[in-house]
């Protein structure tokens, strides 16, 4: 079963992001000019571009994993590719990863762009790499989860419906946390950064590459939280999501 859903997931992953890619090339460039955009007016203003570089990975990958499940399952069910994919039957792990998947490997030209740019400018470090990609999978995985169990329950809604509330997932959760800024601009709320997969995630990524200082207790603190989202996330994904319409 492993191996079969292994195989699944890198099989819609493929026919959901080749395609798009030769078909449309410039499409890696329009999503990684979204994540882009901040980091312009950063320039302008004159802030910090070191964690807008660190905000932009993170917003990335997190659209990427909250927009693709929710705007593809939609569209494949108006063109009937997900009755087809559940008769066979796919998992809906599989479905979900797969989705994500495809929508990283479309993005990952842009993100791979924001980290050689953080490395040179020194936003990340070297040895903050490997912790920097951690970090960005499990951000990455929990927003795919997120994203699922919400398309899946909402079989009425209509596609444009869908696209919409899906776009201001992604700016919600991307812009409003302290993503592209600095958590420490909220003050004595800088707390609530913790509490949002992305903010916590560039909290992270800022400490591992000295940008952030922060106890062994508040890193483990912070661990804990992004784990924790992760596990209920993708618990609800294999538990709760409503895979066959009823």
């Amino acid at each position: 079963m492993n191996i079969k859903i292994a195989r699944d997931i890198l099989i819609i992953a493929t026919i959901k992001s080749i395609p798009d890619l030769k078909r449309q090339p410039l499409l890696s460039l329009i999503l990684g000019l979204v994540g882009a955009l901040p980091l312009f007016f950063m320039t302008i203003f004159g802030a910090q571009i070191s964690h807008g570089l660190i905000g932009a990975m993170v917003g990335s990958v997190s659209f990427s994993g909250l927009l693709a499940p929710i705007q593809d399952i939609a569209g494949d069910r108006y063109l009937k590719i997900r009755e087809m994919l559940v008769a066979m039957p796919v998992h809906p792990f599989s479905y979900a990863i797969g989705l994500s998947l495809a929508s990283l490997i479309i993005s990952s030209p842009a993100l791979l762009v924001f980290v050689v740019l953080a490395l040179w400018l020194g936003a990340l470090t070297p040895s903050s790499l490997l912790w920097s990609v951690i970090i960005l999978i499990l951000c990455w995985g929990t927003l795919s989860s997120l994203g699922f169990i919400i398309s899946t329950y909402l079989q009425k809604a209509s596609l444009s419906t869908v696209n919409n509330l899906a776009t201001l997932l992604g700016f919600a959760l991307t812009f409003l946390p302290p993503v592209y800024y600095p958590e420490e601009i909220l003050g004595n709320l800088s707390w609530m950064a913790l509490l949002f997969p992305t903010s916590n995630a560039v909290g992270l990524i800022r400490i591992y590459s000295g940008l952030l200082g922060a106890s062994v207790t508040m890193i483990s603190v912070r661990w804990l939280i992004l784990l924790a989202t992760m596990t209920v996330c993708g618990a609800a994904t294999l538990t709760k999501a409503r895979w066959r319409e009823t």
